[in-house]
C-alpha cells in the first residue's frame, strides 16, 4: 500500500494556480491509470485504485496547503503505514526551472509551508517529488507569484509534465527515483 499525496489548496480559485501543481499531479496519475471517484477521506478528497501490482490511495488535502500534515498524517496512520516507505508528496518548487522535476527522500522543508507541516505531524523521512515553478526574482513576489495562475503560454509545458509525471510514476513504487526523472525529463 502507497500514498501519494498532492499539495495544493481546495477550491476552484485555487486550482490552476502554481501552488496547486501537486493537486494537478495526481489528478493527472488517476486519469492516466484509470483510479476509481475521489471522495471525501482523510480531512481531503482520497481516490483509490492500481499501478501495475501496487494498491495507491492518491489524496489531495482539504486542509488548505499550511495544514496538509494533518490530512496526510490522518492518512498514514489509518492504514498503518511507515511513511519513509509509504509515502510520496508531489508539490510545487519555487528553486528549479519551471517543469523541472527533482526527486528526494527526507530533508527540510525549505520554506514550503505544507512540507513543513507534513514534516511536523510525520517527521521529514518520506519521498517528496519537487516540482519546479520557477522564481518570480525577488522574495517580496513570491505569494502573488505562487498563488498566482499558471500563464496561458505554461498550459502545454505543463500538461507536458503532468502527463509524464503519470506514464513513469511506476518507476517511483519500483524504487527507481533516478529512472523516474530521467524519463520525465525525456518527454
Amino acid at each position: 500500500m502507497k500514498i501519494f499525496a498532492g499539495l495544493g489548496n481546495p477550491g476552484a480559485a485555487y486550482a490552476l494556480n502554481r501552488h496547486n501543481i501537486g493537486f494537478m499531479a495526481v489528478d493527472a496519475i488517476a486519469a492516466a491509470h484509470g483510479f476509481g471517484p475521489w471522495k471525501s477521506r482523510f480531512l481531503g478528497l482520497a481516490s483509490d485504485g492500481r499501478i501495475g501490482a501496487d494498491k495507491v490511495t492518491l489524496l489531495k488535502p482539504a486542509t488548505f496547503m499550511n495544514d496538509s500534515g494533518r490530512s496526510v498524517g490522518e492518512a498514514v496512520r489509518f492504514f498503518k503505514l511507515d511513511a519513509a516507505e509509504a509515502l510520496t508528496v508531489f508539490y510545487d518548487e519555487l528553486d528549479l526551472e519551471p517543469f523541472r522535476i527533482k526527486v528526494k527522500h527526507g530533508g527540510g522543508a525549505a520554506g514550503h509551508n505544507g512540507i513543513r507541516s507534513i514534516d511536523a505531524h510525520l517527521g521529514p523521512d518520506y519521498r517528496r517529488v519537487r516540482m519546479g515553478i520557477g522564481h518570480p526574482g525577488h522574495k517580496d513576489r513570491v505569494s502573488p507569484y505562487v498563488l498566482g495562475n499558471f500563464a496561458r503560454a505554461e498550459m502545454d509545458p505543463l500538461a507536458d509534465v503532468l502527463g509524464a509525471v503519470a506514464a513513469e510514476v511506476p518507476w517511483l513504487l519500483a524504487g527507481d527515483e533516478a529512472r523516474f526523472m530521467s524519463e520525465v525529463a525525456r518527454r
